[in-house]
């Protein structure tokens, strides 16, 4: 029987794709883990595999459509001694929520303990366990499945014919991060339409204003839509408030300069947001109870510090993740942000590298910006905005007169999750590890 191929998720975010491009064609025979397509969602262009051998016997939907429904039939693939006549016999394959968006759409708690709980397995999955039942996978799947841990058995797969693909294994692992699958997370993503209503029911009055002036009219694409909605979410849900401090650079400058001396035959050049990053991890792990995010009906409080770094791409920006930062030196974590930004810019990144984190920073210093408020970005405790540093006047610990690099930092804080005396702590710890960059070595 010919077997549908189906639109992937590929974050525990995605209801829709754009197929950007087939690298099949018809009457290709592939294999489990041949590359079929390219999916491009709101924030990366990634590659789907083939979890079933076979022929591909019809592409059903073309290059460059856009919108296309999570689980809807992309392709069918023949199996071996059907023809392609049997393709219109080929029944549709029922319709499901794809479990992505099942775990982006539960509450925290319900999401933390889904992967992590026996008695919240789901029912299919239960019962093949209790019946000791063959778990139907991809290789793929159970490579993923052990290194990060998941139980297979507590899986119900999207694949054809039930198989546990790649973006299950993906789902699971973002239901254990509960900060991805924050409500209010879930609810801007799902509403990420919904973004350009209020803009669509106003168009006609707004449009009859301009009517007499020469205007283009840009569609919103799906990252344009999704930043729109989660950051009107952010600015009406979450209560922000600010805390500012200016740093005196010039003990980091002078001892970045000699570091990167020292790194030369290596090549490696750290950056001043290289030690910001630094100094924010630092200061999540001296001030712990920082280290939050508001989860609906409570905070959850993290050990490791993860570092989301604010990254500018065509048509928007995204926020790669750095995993562990208080744990890395500074030469590693400029190695790992530039790969990071660099398949950022391309599009390139995967869902876990962009996604999670309790705490952001945005630099807009190296476009000459002095200071800003940065918003928020949802399920983020805080996020830090960092301005450009300067030579300024300023008055010496000799109470003289004398000339300093300064730079300017704006802390946006979640007063759900942070007080204000609680954000002043974290904020002057940074400002300690910034002026006293020798010791976030030790």
């Amino acid at each position: 029987m010919p077997i549908e191929i189906l639109m992937p998720a590929l974050s525990p975010t995605m209801e829709e794709g754009t197929l950007a491009k087939w690298l099949v064609k018809e009457g290709d025979a592939v294999a489990s883990g041949d590359l079929l397509a390219e999916i491009e969602t709101d924030k990366a262009t990634m590659e789907f595999e083939a979890v079933d051998e076979g022929i591909i016997g019809k592409l059903l939907v073309a290059e460059g459509t856009e919108n296309v429904a999570v689980n809807s039939a992309i392709a069918v693939l023949l199996e071996d001694g059907e023809s392609s006549s049997e393709v219109e016999a080929a029944p549709s394959a029922p319709a499901s929520p794809a479990p992505a968006a099942e775990a982006a759409t539960s509450s925290p708690a319900k999401s933390a303990t889904l992967a992590s709980s026996p008695a919240s397995a789901p029912p299919a999955a239960a019962d093949k366990a209790a019946e000791g039942a063959r778990i139907f996978a991809t290789p793929l799947a159970r490579k993923l499945a052990a290194q990060n841990n998941v139980d297979l058995t507590r899986l119900s797969g999207s694949g054809p014919r039930g198989r546990i693909v790649k973006a299950d294994i993906e789902a699971a692992g973002s239901a254990v991060s509960a900060d991805r699958t924050v409500a209010s997370m879930a609810s801007a993503a799902s509403t990420s339409g919904a973004a350009s209503a209020p803009q669509s029911a106003n168009f006609e009055t707004i449009s009859k204003l301009y009517a007499e002036r020469a205007y283009e009219e840009i569609s919103l694409d799906r990252m344009r839509k999704t930043i729109a909605a989660r950051l009107t979410e952010a600015k009406q849900t979450v209560p922000h408030f600010y805390l500012r401090r200016d740093v005196m650079l010039d003990n980091l400058l002078g001892f970045r300069g000699e570091m990167n001396a020292a790194l030369a035959e290596r090549d490696v050049k750290l950056s001043v947001n290289d030690f910001v990053i630094k100094a924010c991890a630092l200061a999540l792990t001296t001030v712990p109870t920082a280290n939050a995010i508001w989860a609906g009906d409570r905070i959850l409080q993290f050990t490791p510090a993860d570092i989301a770094v604010a990254v500018a791409i065509d048509g928007g920006l995204i926020t790669p993740v750095l995993k562990d930062a208080d744990q890395k030196s500074l030469s590693v974590l400029s190695t790992e942000m530039k790969d990071l930004a660099t398949r950022a810019k391309g599009r390139k990144l995967a869902p876990d590298e962009y996604q999670g984190g309790s705490f952001a920073i945005s630099n807009l210093g190296m476009f000459g910006i002095d200071n800003f408020d940065a918003v928020i970005n949802p399920p983020h405790g805080a996020i830090l905005a960092v301005g450009a540093g300067k030579k300024k006047p300023v008055v010496t610990a000799s109470d003289e007169l004398g000339v300093a690099t300064v730079m300017s930092l704006t802390l946006s804080v979640d007063h759900r999750v942070i007080d204000g005396a609680l954000g002043a702590e974290l904020l002057n710890v940074i400002v300690k590890n910034l002026e006293n960059p020798m010791a976030m070595l030790a």
